[in-house]
């Protein structure tokens, strides 16, 4: 579906410009790791995808890479451009899944844990991949909002789709969950390998990174806790 014509003023101008200012007009936030879907019209990825294609190819040719005679990178660009915005950074772009909600209708009220759930991101640094795991442990109350396993993973994967940083990511997946489910309390633990210390830098691929959340009464119960941290299978 094609946008329908931007008005007079806005011909010519770079469709991420006007983008851009309808956020800036919102008073909103438009780091590397928010979304910013409320602010795109029907059709107006694709015309940014025109637009990110050419930059990308004015990267290539800054790089001094024969593109119109190399036969491996004739189409890199677009398929660069198309990989960022509807792929590993979709979830700047898109709206978040829809997560069905039902009642705690047993008053279910001991921990549950989902995981591994494996997620890909890259950092906002170097644009680097990070690859992981995450483990969610939830405490339901009788009024929490009971969720499948698989919008868990959904959820992950849309925070997880942007340019982050570990430690801001497993925030944002927190306040989400938190959002959705209302529990007693929660907790996140993931572990990942960041590709800008194994591709370049120091170039230790060992190395990864282990950081939580806890809120609630993960915070309070020392035992509770233990008992997550403990049910983890690393």
């Amino acid at each position: 579906m094609m946008p329908s014509s931007p008005p007079e003023e806005d011909q010519g101008v770079p469709m991420s410009v006007r983008i851009r200012e309808r956020v800036k007009a919102a008073r909103h936030r438009f780091h590397s790791n928010d979304n910013i879907a409320d602010f795109i019209r029907p059709g107006e990825l694709e015309v940014l995808l025109d637009e990110v294609t050419e930059k990308m190819q004015g990267v290539l040719d800054s790089m001094v890479i024969d593109t119109e005679n190399d036969h491996n990178t004739g189409e890199t660009a677009r398929r660069v451009a198309k990989m960022y915005l509807k792929e590993v950074f979709a979830g700047r772009y898109v709206k978040g899944p829809g997560v069905t909600e039902f009642p705690n209708a047993e008053h279910l009220n001991e921990l549950m844990i989902v995981g591994p759930i494996t997620v890909r991101s890259a950092c906002s640094h170097h644009f680097c991949p990070v690859i992981g795991r995450i483990w969610i442990g939830v405490m339901p109350n009788e009024h929490t909002n009971v969720i499948g396993l698989s919008k868990y993973a959904r959820m992950a994967e849309w925070i997880m789709g942007r340019p982050q940083i570990q430690e801001e990511a497993v925030v944002q997946l927190a306040d989400l969950i938190q959002e959705k489910t209302q529990p007693d309390g929660m907790a996140i633990v993931m572990e990942a390998t960041h590709y800008c210390m194994g591709w370049r830098g120091v170039k230790d691929m060992n190395s990864k990174m282990i950081n939580s959340v806890m809120r609630g009464v993960f915070l309070k119960d020392s035992n509770l806790r233990r008992e997550f941290l403990s049910l983890i299978p690393r």
